[in-house]
């Protein structure tokens, strides 16, 4: 099975009207950290416990691999002002066009003001979205998975396993059961991530941080340029049914304020020692708390006794 089907059937997305929980997380200093490890606000906040010239370090090496990914892979010198909320923005200017031998140097793309220019951007949506689905392993050369693989591990020992329990949440909230090759899904429950970032850098993190086998590329949505409330609508109108429930993570006021307007629970994620909402510490059940004072329901309602 696909490692990113979790979101999708057959046919394409899972049903809305079966899906009961949607978690919609922030990236940025929830689920990984960047800025944090390159302005040293991190490794300070353990007042000389950490090392904050390798924290710097560590951050410098992440921009430098993002930003490889990103150009190597998605196009992203040719697209990077041309940013839309998520890959399937365009995707009704798509025409199915075999893409196999496509000439994408030469295809002249520009500002896409007109049909032409948004099909030449949808294509490249398309194949970032099939590189997405195939997964970094089957992209990068072996030296540079080396380099990634050594880097994720460095980060995630560095900042005491934040990576690895951040995913490792993402997984359980999301019944995403892996065995070997195959991945079991729960299609009751969901998780989405919505950036301030733009949306091709985004999905290299995604990929880099290794949340591609829990968070599909259809779940990824910017808020760059038209805010994270809107983003919230989006997913609210994609969802929308009585029975479902919302929760919002993040560490911001953006989408504290969003999800607030939509009277959505929140849980603030703060990365300084000793808070329980960051990681490790942050847990499913401290979600579902949340989530049932918000609904006013038991906090192991039958479907959540029923999803484990």
């Amino acid at each position: 099975m696909d490692k990113t089907d979790c979101s999708l059937n057959a046919s394409g997305l899972v049903p809305s009207a079966k899906v009961k929980t949607v978690y919609v997380w922030d990236m940025d200093e929830t689920l990984i950290l960047l800025k944090s490890l390159l302005d040293g606000t991190f490794a300070n906040s353990f007042h000389g416990g950490k090392d904050l010239k390798k924290s710097v370090e560590i951050g410098k090496k992440w921009e430098n691999l993002i930003l490889k990914v990103c150009d190597s892979l998605f196009f992203y010198e040719e697209i990077e002002n041309f940013n839309e909320p998520y890959l399937d923005a365009l995707s009704t200017y798509d025409d199915g066009k075999d893409l196999l031998n496509y000439d994408f140097e030469n295809d002249s793309l520009s500002s896409p003001n007109d049909i032409a220019n948004k099909r030449k951007l949808a294509y490249r949506h398309r194949t970032i979205a099939d590189k997405y689905k195939k997964g970094l392993q089957n992209l990068l050369d072996e030296q540079l998975l080396n380099i990634w693989n050594d880097l994720y591990s460095l980060t995630d020992s560095f900042t005491d396993g934040w990576l690895s329990s951040a995913h490792e949440l993402v997984r359980q909230v999301s019944g995403v059961i892996s065995t070997g090759e195959d991945t079991a899904c729960n299609n009751n429950r969901v998780s989405l991530i919505v950036t301030s970032g733009s949306l091709i850098p985004s999905l290299a993190k995604c990929l880099l941080y290794k949340l591609d086998d829990v968070i599909s590329h259809d779940n990824i949505y910017s808020s760059w340029e038209v805010g994270k409330l809107q983003c919230f609508n989006w997913i609210r109108d994609r969802f929308d049914s009585p029975q479902t429930r919302f929760c919002a993570i993040g560490d911001g006021m953006e989408e504290c304020n969003a999800a607030q307007s939509l009277n959505w629970p929140f849980v603030k994620v703060d990365f300084r020692p000793g808070n329980p909402n960051r990681f490790p510490g942050l847990n499913k059940g401290t979600l579902r708390s949340y989530i049932s004072v918000m609904y006013e329901t038991a906090e192991s309602d039958d479907e959540e006794k029923k999803d484990g």
